[in-house]
């Protein structure tokens, strides 16, 4: 298997090895997380006024269009937020759980409807932003630039940019692919899906080196969870971001070739 085939750039700069990678054009439409802007200017003005929230929004999504398009009067952007509902907790009613009780910042709700009325941010139902964002992308691919921190978008193929690093990343098929699997075996804290007990990405590197295709990786998680397809395929729903409108992760089927199907 190879390494995760990604390509970075430093200051937020874009270099030549990035345009080669990515083929040009460069991205033509930042699909921007609404959610990380609310909480973030929410957060940082949870002493101010009103209008210091408001201004903090702003200023938070001119930055991200001049580090994306260097022209924001230029820029072609869509802002997502997630709404009500989601089909995980069919999956499991513990996902996100330990949130439920999270007290949530003072100025977060007028940040959220500023972004509805003046950026005509998307919101889901029944889903999460991150799913809205990840199907966008697909259907703009190569043509859209995810803007988000948040790592679960490393699964999704295209292009990526982390508005606090000013980083640009670049992730294929197989990267987004080799991401996801090993969330099913690490788990992710964060949303309360629990992994294999004391396997971290190292451990997961390890178990999944040598694959040959996502059916193979599919059957090492299998393999390292003592031949439990529940547990794996109950993670697989609650960390897989939808690639269409509609769509609940299933297991890969084997197909000919699949020994040759990784780069």
């Amino acid at each position: 298997m190879s390494d995760y085939n990604v390509v970075k750039t430093k200051d937020g700069k874009l270099t030549d090895s990035f345009s080669q990678a990515v083929s040009d054009p460069l991205p033509e439409i930042a699909l921007i997380d609404g959610d990380i802007i609310a909480y973030r200017a929410a957060f940082s003005t949870q002493d101010g006024l009103p209008e210091d929230a408001l201004d903090k929004t702003d200023e938070l999504i001119e930055n991200i269009l001049q580090d994306v398009f260097f022209n924001p009067d230029r820029a072609d952007y869509e802002v997502f937020l997630t709404g009500k509902g989601n089909f995980r907790y069919d999956v499991d009613e513990t996902y996100k759980a330990h949130r439920k009780d999270t007290e949530k910042p003072i100025h977060l709700e007028l940040i959220r409807n500023h972004l509805i009325d003046q950026y005509g941010a998307n919101v889901s139902s029944g889903e999460e932003a991150d799913d809205v964002i990840a199907i966008r992308a697909t259907e703009l691919y190569p043509n859209g630039v995810i803007v988000s921190v948040d790592k679960d978008f490393m699964q999704v193929p295209g292009i990526h940019f982390n508005p606090t690093k000013g980083e640009w990343v670049w992730v294929n098929d197989w990267a987004g692919l080799v991401f996801f699997y090993t969330q099913i075996l690490t788990g992710d804290r964060a949303d309360n899906v629990v992994g294999l007990h004391r396997v971290g990405p190292v451990k997961a590197a390890k178990i999944l080196e040598g694959s040959e295709s996502e059916y193979d990786m599919y059957h090492r998680c299998v393999e390292a969870y003592d031949g439990d397809t529940d547990k794996v395929i109950r993670n697989a729903k609650l960390l897989w971001l939808r690639r269409e409108v509609g769509q609940v992760w299933q297991p890969p089927q084997e197909k000919e070739g699949d020994s040759e199907s990784q780069p």
